[in-house]
């Protein structure tokens, strides 16, 4: 049953909207913050209000910097949006672009930080030891682009870029989402509404360890939402030569229609707006990509041809 925040909250600390002129400066990041993260993670407010159990009405105040929360209640959302407290509660001051939203410097600390909290001590260990030398010697390196992996929004091409070039290149291409579906046993819905999003996460990033050892040179085209994960997404950027294909927000949605899948406009007036906005979220993201490629108005062989261009020599 869904909670009200009320009952979680002092009399004195309830959250109860201010005006426009009153609005905290850290309570209005701290709401952006929030926002971001649901983005990135292609929640809609309504799945997280319900993941938390609280109103949608509480989380669109606490979303735009009105409402003020307990710790207990931020616990409950960061809960919801799978990241540790501290990443949710993180100062942001001088770490907002001009649009205010949290620049490509905050995504990769919170990233980090989210990655970080997940590791065994003997592995944080580890990770320290290894920061005190080279990031990758040459030979990692070649392996490396011999693994050519394509991250970006569904709708973008991945698929269809990815067949293409794996047959030009004498390569096997591999759609991750069917390996993550053959390790649960289960269809990727299946997955999300038996199980939930942790355990997707986890699925997910079994699946991806499983192709890296099976295959030393291959096309791997990656779900949108992978680069959400912070352990999952460095690992396919320290292993694969990785190009984020990227496309207008139009012909995101019209490809994914064109592909005979309504839900982006079924009981969603602004689906265009939540694409806007899960973009937004994760540009960072896909921009620590190695390349890029615009597939806007482009057919599949001319964004073959362009892509070809920019891959290394070793691959």
């Amino acid at each position: 049953m869904r909670r009200d925040p009320d009952s979680i909250l002092t009399a004195d600390h309830r959250a109860e909207p201010r005006g426009a002129g009153e609005r905290d400066p850290y309570l209005t990041q701290l709401g952006e913050r929030i926002r971001s993260l649901r983005a990135a993670r292609g929640m809609s407010r309504k799945d997280l209000a319900r993941g938390a159990e609280v109103s949608e009405r509480y989380l669109a105040n606490l979303e735009t910097g009105t409402g003020n929360a307990s710790v207990l209640l931020l616990r409950q959302v960061a809960a919801a949006l799978d990241v540790p407290l501290p990443v949710v509660l993180a100062e942001v001051d001088g770490q907002l672009d001009a649009s205010g939203q949290p620049g490509q410097r905050a995504t990769e600390f919170s990233q980090l930080v989210q990655w970080l909290a997940q590791l065994p001590a003997a592995d944080l260990a580890r990770v320290r030891e290894a920061a005190r030398h080279a990031l990758s010697p040459a030979e990692s390196r070649d392996a490396r682009h011999r693994r050519i992996a394509l991250i970006g929004l569904r709708g973008a091409g991945k698929s269809t870029i990815g067949r293409a070039l794996a047959a030009a290149e004498g390569m096997p291409f591999v759609e991750l989402n069917t390996v993550i579906e053959r390790e649960a046993g289960a269809s990727l819905s299946e997955i999300h509404s038996l199980y939930g999003q942790a355990a997707y996460r986890r699925y997910e990033n079994r699946a991806l360890d499983r192709v890296l050892r099976e295959h030393d040179a291959m096309v791997l085209a990656t779900p949108g939402s992978l680069v959400s994960e912070p352990a999952t997404f460095n690992l396919l950027l320290a292993r694969c030569f990785t190009v984020w294909v990227k496309t207008s927000p139009e012909e995101h949605m019209a490809r994914v229609v064109a592909q005979g899948d309504m839900r982006p406009m079924e009981g969603n007036r602004e689906a265009m707006a939540d694409l806007r906005r899960i973009l937004q979220a994760r540009t960072p993201l896909y921009s620590r990509a190695d390349v890029s490629i615009d597939t806007s108005g482009q057919d599949a062989a001319t964004s073959l041809t362009a892509l070809r261009a920019l891959l290394p020599v070793a691959h």
